[in-house]
């Protein structure tokens, strides 16, 4: 058998063809964007490349949503992972590069809001959070006692997603009524592991981040339960699948570039990734959605059905069940490439 050194430089000049045609060129099916998505990504990722790691590659990156759609529309990514619906400016800069997208909603999460373990407040009420969030907060707003002449007094400092991350997107959009409207001295990152850091150590410390990182991370962490009205509810999963806790259910989801379906190995991993995301899922510490949602979405693969059900709008309040019923809307923004729409006879990658 010849060395892999060997092998390249024997295709090189055109020895041994009946080796060379049994090593196919490795593939690669480039996945970013969401910090939120990226746990689930990842072991779905680990699933395929056990599978079939000789053939393809799944290289990973956690540019956040609005970097992820970035890149997604330039086709530098076959697939994006998203914490919030595609935007309407980001229908329009894919649709302006010719790159359709199939809309895959994969999970249910629930945005926790975390505080430090010696901080006593178990639970907020939308408008506290309004009261710490707002634009309006910034450089004024800077004790517990700001807040609440019961709270502690202990200064108030706030970790949070950056603003190319969709929770932040979302966190605004629920909280503070506009999507990206929050003060801005607060520490951004797009690790949510330095939210877990600085959290953990300062007292007064809050942030806030998909409930996964929660439950990794509660021996460091409280969570806090959140009441829009109706009395605190906690973010568990029980409540965030039961559509409960609100404002800050959401769902997650992946958006895969129609044109990159043309190579076998990007659809191989879509569908891969609906048929294994209810394990990972679980295991991750997100909601998974009923099993007949993710054979209308594997259907959308498979078909190229492309649009998204959300008209480049937010997602405040929409339940598991709610999600089922949204009707895809296939019209995008502007005409898109048809050559993107239409399959190609490509033969399966086999493990």
């Amino acid at each position: 058998m010849l060395r892999p050194a060997i092998w390249a430089f024997s295709c090189l000049i055109g020895l041994s063809a009946a080796g060379c045609a049994e090593r196919p060129p490795i593939q690669q099916v480039r996945v970013d964007g969401s910090s939120t998505v990226f746990p689930v990504s990842e072991r779905v990722a680990e699933a395929f490349q056990t599978r079939y790691g000789r053939r393809i590659r799944v290289p990973l990156g956690e540019a956040g949503t609005g970097g992820g759609f970035a890149k997604f529309c330039r086709g530098e990514v076959d697939i994006v992972g998203a914490s919030r619906p595609i935007e309407r400016d980001e229908m329009e800069a894919c649709a302006e590069a010719g790159i359709g997208f199939v809309e895959a909603p994969i999970v249910f999460d629930g945005i926790t809001v975390v505080v430090n373990k010696n901080n006593p407040i178990t639970s907020l009420t939308v408008d506290q959070l309004r009261r710490m969030w707002a634009p309006a907060a910034e450089r004024t707003v800077r004790n517990w006692r700001d807040i609440d002449p019961g709270f502690p007094d202990a200064p108030l400092s706030l970790f949070g997603p950056g603003t190319a991350s969709g929770t932040f997107d979302f966190f605004t959009l629920a909280v503070n009524g506009e999507e990206g409207a929050s003060r801005a001295d607060f520490t951004p990152t797009e690790d949510d592991n330095v939210i877990v850091q600085g959290v953990s150590t300062s007292r007064g410390g809050l942030g806030y981040f998909g409930v996964a990182y929660y439950l990794a991370n509660r021996d460091q962490l409280s969570a806090v339960a959140i009441d829009n009205g109706e009395g605190p509810v906690e973010p568990t999963l029980a409540n965030v699948g039961a559509g409960t806790y609100r404002p800050l259910s959401r769902p997650l989801f992946i958006y895969i570039s129609a044109r990159s379906l043309d190579r076998s190995a990007v659809r191989q991993f879509a569908l891969f990734y609906l048929s294994q995301v209810r394990q990972e899922a679980n295991a991750v510490g997100y909601v998974p959605l009923p099993d007949a949602s993710y054979a209308v979405y594997a259907d959308r693969i498979r078909n190229r059905t492309l649009g998204t059900a959300f008209n480049g709008e937010g997602a405040v309040g929409v339940t598991i069940e709610e999600l089922k019923q949204r009707p895809l809307l296939t019209a995008q923004v502007a005409e898109v490439d048809q050559a993107a729409a239409t399959p190609t006879a490509e033969a399966p990658v086999r493990p």
